[in-house]
């Protein structure tokens, strides 16, 4: 669908909204405010409660409707922030059919991201999802075809995409030419813990557990299964798709801003000893293998990726180099001939930055602006809304974020397979590798949900 299409759309959709008739009587002819419907978000009996706050700040914007969350605790504790007014749902798609919002915030655990959003644009909804997107490279093309088919407003939760005084300042630099014409980036975000066996116990009456598990291999309950399911491969990817979707995204956003993702995966990892050597994987992800419940995701990791125009980007769970002063556990160091420039969300230094004079900062600000395709940077939910209003395209787009998202996954299957890897990134294959091209998806189980 090309670009006038989908603004006709995203217009269309917005005119069309604005004029219908609300709830409370008043009439057409009186705008009203966008729909408001938000699926998982966390509560006390969590750990990863990010659903709520996008859905609190999404609040701001439009007027709230509904909730859904497979833990009614859960549920109720979100509701009762808006004195107990919403109307509440285990189930997202018995909520899509009968409230039919306008626009949806997702925040589920990562291997839910994709199914519900993929319904939510079906069902005509503009859709805010939180990060990682996908748990595999062939959800990404399943996502970006669907937000293509709607033409509907999609935006990823990289929040770092809208940090004007660190990370958009870092990838204009790179992008204007002020560290060079090759330039690598190194980058840190922390291993993820190694911990496990663990027992299961009984769900909380409370909770669907069935439906949390949803897509992914049948699991009993535990704990940590659930309050820490980032370090579990059934859901998540470790910290190469936490942390990786922030850092990996920005780099690779300043050395390939006309590429479609690196050409040579290779590295080397560490997994958690529940993992045997040589473990099938891809048996595993076919639900022919299986690990005891503990976290399997790499501790520890080393990978280079190479992309057609020479940069390359070393991602690591730590970063140092013997002999110079360089140490980090988060961030990402920028290195070219004519200098280099370390970020974080803590700060953007390096001499490059202290030399900038006024006009020098003046054309950063211009190229942040067109980095945020026109619009003012520092607030990703509203350039989320306002990209609804105006048909345009948000900042962390769906195209973008896949790119990113591969390069997270194509890490993954590099330390699974522990050799060096070839991608071609305009057929999103492998080069003549039928058992890596076997990890770019993997068994969903069905779930059985009745919808009333």
């Amino acid at each position: 669908m090309d670009a006038t299409r989908r603004g006709f759309l995203k217009a269309t959709a917005v005119a069309t909204s604005a004029l219908t008739v609300s709830k409370t009587g008043l009439a057409a002819d009186e705008p009203q405010k966008l729909r408001l419907a938000s699926i998982g978000v966390g509560g006390s009996r969590g750990r990863y409660n990010r659903g709520g706050q996008i859905a609190r700040d999404a609040a701001k914007h439009a007027t709230m409707i509904a909730v859904c969350d497979v833990d009614d605790l859960h549920t109720q504790e979100f509701n009762d922030a808006f004195d107990g007014k919403l109307n509440m749902y285990r189930d997202y798609r018995e909520m899509l059919e009968k409230e039919k919002p306008d626009v949806v915030t997702i925040g589920t655990p990562d291997h839910w991201h994709v199914p519900i959003a993929i319904a939510a644009l079906k069902s005509g909804a503009h859709v805010y999802c939180e990060k990682p997107l996908t748990l595999t490279i062939d959800e990404g093309k399943q996502i970006r075809k669907v937000v293509e088919e709607t033409g509907k407003t999609f935006q990823v939760g990289t929040q770092q995409r809208s940090s004007k005084g660190n990370f958009l300042t870092a990838v204009a630099m790179v992008q204007s030419g002020r560290l060079g014409k090759n330039v690598n980036a190194y980058i840190a975000i922390g291993g993820a813990p190694e911990d496990g066996p663990f027992e299961s116990t009984a769900a909380p009456d409370d909770l669907d557990w069935e439906m949390w598990v949803g897509p992914a291999p049948d699991a009993d309950y535990s704990e940590q299964r659930r309050k820490q399911f980032r370090w579990y491969f059934d859901y998540s990817g470790g910290k190469m798709t936490d942390w990786g979707a922030h850092h990996i995204d920005i780099a690779q956003w300043a050395l390939a801003p006309g590429e479609d993702g690196p050409v040579k995966i290779s590295g080397r990892g560490e997994f958690p000893a529940i993992v045997p050597t040589d473990f099938n994987w891809n048996a595993y992800l076919n639900g022919e293998a299986s690990l005891p419940n503990g976290f399997n995701t790499a501790t520890k990791f080393s990978i280079d990726l190479a992309f057609a125009n020479g940069n390359t980007m070393s991602v690591n769970d730590h970063y140092k180099r013997e002999n110079e002063n360089v140490d980090f556990p988060n961030g990402i160091l920028f290195e070219g001939e004519k200098g280099r420039i370390f970020v974080n969300r803590g700060k953007l230094e390096g001499k490059p930055v202290e030399s900038l004079t006024d006009a020098d900062r003046a054309e950063l600000d211009g190229l942040i602006v067109k980095l945020c395709k026109g619009k003012s940077p520092g607030n990703h939910m509203k350039n989320f809304f306002e990209c609804i209003a105006d048909g345009g395209e948000p900042i962390s787009d769906v195209r973008s974020h896949h790119r990113t998202m591969t390069s997270c996954h194509l890490c993954n299957i590099s330390l699974m397979l522990g050799r060096e890897l070839q991608w071609d990134p305009k057929s999103e294959q492998f080069v003549d590798d039928d058992q890596a091209n076997q990890l770019l998806s993997r068994k969903s189980r069905e779930v059985a949900m009745a919808v009333s």
